[in-house]
């Protein structure tokens, strides 16, 4: 397969997490390749978004959390004191399970990163918005609109938006975190088709409750129980013979 000879970009070494006196992970170890998708599945609770939430270090935000061990990206330790949180975040793109537009115009919600990183000429935005909207299958819907509030699109539309806001700082690395999961079937799997088609340019890792889900986008599937990775390995091998009987327990529906 192709993704064998792809990089390592991002490494977690026996990360374990606590929201307070809670443990909600415990000796993570994972590796993840350069621009394949990697699912984390697992029933609710088990840590699939804490550990997500690491890359970007949005659990920095949450009060009372203490982290062990390490989490590099492409090398750099992305917990040490110096490192710049706002750079990582422009380099490692977040998109919620809730989509979050701003209530200003399309246009305005895509226009809104490159602006802030002081990208001021009309010409030079307009080519950014209608490059995301385009990488993002959004553009043929929204065209004749880029000024309407972006309240006025569907939930699908609205998620899709979400993820153009999130290219247009131009990041590495897409974290996703079910992404789909309050959108219909047809929305969703435009979502689906649409991960497929980025991987080409970036690193995505995808947070699902849904496992035929997972097993469609992704190429690696991590299974997380009670705060542990109990198994991981490509897609194909997870879903047709994992190694553990715990994983197919949960994959064949047993338990979760």
């Amino acid at each position: 397969m192709e993704d064998e000879i792809s990089k390592i970009v991002i490494r977690a070494a026996a990360v374990s997490l606590w929201y307070g006196a809670k443990r909600a992970l415990s000796d993570v170890t994972m590796e993840i390749r350069e621009k394949c998708v990697t699912a984390f599945i697992g029933p609710s609770g088990c840590g699939k978004s804490t550990f997500l939430r690491l890359f970007n270090r949005m659990n920095d935000l949450i009060e009372g959390v203490r982290i062990t061990g390490s989490v590099t990206i492409d090398g750099t330790d992305i917990y040490r004191d110096s490192l710049d949180v706002v750079d990582l975040r422009r380099k490692v793109g977040m998109i919620f399970q809730k989509s979050n537009p701003f209530p200003k115009s399309v246009y305005e919600n895509v226009a809104y990163g490159p602006r802030i990183q002081g990208i001021k000429r009309k010409s030079d935005l307009d080519a950014i918005v209608e490059r995301c909207l385009r990488q993002s299958a959004l553009w043929d819907e929204v065209k004749d609109g880029l000024y309407h509030s972006a309240l006025g699109l569907s939930g699908g539309q609205q998620q899709r938006l979400c993820i153009a806001r999130a290219l247009a700082v131009k990041p590495e690395i897409l974290l996703m975190d079910e992404p789909a999961s309050a959108l219909d079937p047809l929305s969703t799997a435009k979502i689906e088709e649409l991960i497929y088609t980025l991987k080409t340019d970036y690193t995505i890792v995808i947070v699902t409750h849904n496992m035929q889900q997972a097993s469609r986008v992704s190429d690696y599937t991590a299974f997380f129980y009670m705060g542990e990775l109990v198994e991981y390995d490509k897609t194909p091998v997870m879903f047709t013979s994992p190694k553990l009987k715990r994983t197919e327990d949960y994959i064949t529906g047993r338990f979760g």
